[in-house]
This record gives C-alpha cells, sequence and structure tokens, in this order.
C-alpha cells in the first residue's frame, strides 16, 4: 500500500438543498491547495444521485476524500465503494448499513426527539415547512440565510429515502464522523450511534443540522484530517 497525499475532496449535499451550502467549506480547503468538486445529486432516487457522485468520481487524478452531509451520507454509503475513494466523511449525516435506508433510519425515533416539519409529499415530492424552517434546519445561521435556504428548497423524492444500500462503503474504508450538538433534524444521539456502528473517528461541534453551511471551519477540519489519515 502507498500513502500519497490526498488532495482532492468531493463534497455531496443532503434533501432539500443543493451543493451552493458547501461554498465555505469549498473556500476552506481550496486555500490548502486542495482540489474540490461538488455534486449536485438531483434527490430524485438513490440510485440517480449515486451516479452523479460517480461521475465526479470518474474525473479524478487521484484519490479523494468523499463527504457527505445528511441523506448525503446514504449516498456515499452506496457510492463509496468507487476505487478513488480512500475515506468517507459524514457530516450530521445518515450511515446506513446493507438493506437500511433513510425511511428505515427514521422509522422509530427516540421519545422526545424533534419531529422534522416535512409536509405531506407533493407529486412524489417533499419539502419543509417554510416557516418552520430556520428553527429545524439552519438553528444557527442568520434569520436570513435561513430564509433564502427555505425559498430555495429543492424538492427531495419520496423515492430516494426508500433508496436502500446494497454494501456500506464504510465496512471496507476509513470513515470520520461530524456530529452536530444542536441538530432538530437527525438526533444526535442517533448520529452517534450511526458513528460508532461504522467505526468512525468522531468529532463534535455545536451547530445545527447545516453545519456545513454555520461551522464550515469545523467540518473543513475534519476533512483534512481523513485525507492526512487516511491511505490509498
Amino acid at each position: 500500500m502507498s500513502t500519497p497525499t490526498i488532495r482532492n475532496v468531493v463534497l455531496v449535499h443532503g434533501g432539500f438543498v443543493d451543493g451552493s451550502g458547501w461554498q465555505a467549506v469549498h473556500r476552506l480547503l481550496t486555500r490548502d491547495g486542495f482540489t474540490v468538486k461538488i455534486v449536485q445529486n438531483p434527490t430524485v432516487s438513490l440510485e440517480g444521485d449515486v451516479a452523479a457522485t460517480r461521475f465526479i468520481l470518474d474525473g479524478l487524478d487521484g484519490p479523494a476524500v468523499l463527504v457527505g452531509h445528511s441523506y448525503g451520507g446514504a449516498v456515499i454509503s452506496e457510492a463509496g465503494a468507487h476505487e478513488r475513494v480512500a475515506a468517507l466523511v459524514y457530516i450530521a449525516a445518515f450511515a446506513p448499513d446493507k438493506g437500511e435506508s433513510v425511511n428505515t433510519l427514521i422509522a422509530d425515533p427516540p421519545p422526545g426527539a424533534p419531529v422534522p416539519p416535512i409536509l405531506p409529499p407533493r407529486d412524489g415530492f417533499l419539502f419543509l415547512d417554510r416557516d418552520k424552517f430556520h428553527a429545524s434546519f439552519a438553528g444557527d445561521l442568520p434569520a436570513d440565510d435561513a430564509a433564502f435556504l427555505a425559498d430555495s428548497q429543492v424538492p427531495w423524492g419520496v423515492g430516494a429515502l426508500a433508496g436502500a444500500v446494497t454494501e456500506p462503503a464504510w465496512r471496507h474504508k476509513p470513515s470520520w464522523y461530524l456530529v452536530a450538538t444542536e441538530d432538530r433534524m437527525i438526533p444526535p444521539a442517533a448520529q452517534r450511534t450511526m458513528a460508532t456502528r461504522a467505526g468512525a473517528v468522531t468529532a463534535e461541534a455545536i451547530g445545527s443540522h447545516a453545519i456545513y453551511a454555520s461551522q464550515p471551519t469545523a467540518v473543513a477540519d475534519l476533512i483534512r484530517q481523513a485525507a492526512a489519515s487516511a491511505t490509498y
């Protein structure tokens, strides 16, 4: 096994948002000399989002750290088997095991856990209640920034939540996990459980579910750690 310096990072967003939320993380990492690619996954189906991620990975010239936020964790768990993926980083993310989907992971919330304000499906797609978006998804972002995210929501396909992982990459590749301690979308306790199951190197930061945007330094630091520690 050789141990080259990993300089590629691929960022995968979650449901209801697009890749623009990674801007601050992108800025921090590119200043350090990383080549950063952002997957604009359609969030219609898990299969489609995995294909979009693999398309980006196919174009790289070397090993990469593959990063997923929220539902993006399901995407990287499946797409992470790609030969160019050296490490996985989960940011307040789902980390499904074989046969699991986002639906199965949210089916039995712990008592007292906040209930995400997901509206009833419309033509097979989900949205968050705009009036509750700030408090539930992005509580530590300025109100204007949260309002923009609420108004620019990407429809999240019901089918994407049902997509089951066939063979989780975290079973075969090293992983890191950032727990958002003030998350009101995925309970922090559930995040810790998934991180432990995956054998991930775990860090915690005070932040909402939008920690990828609100605490970019903590996110970038964990990605740097993965890039420096993983072998390829």
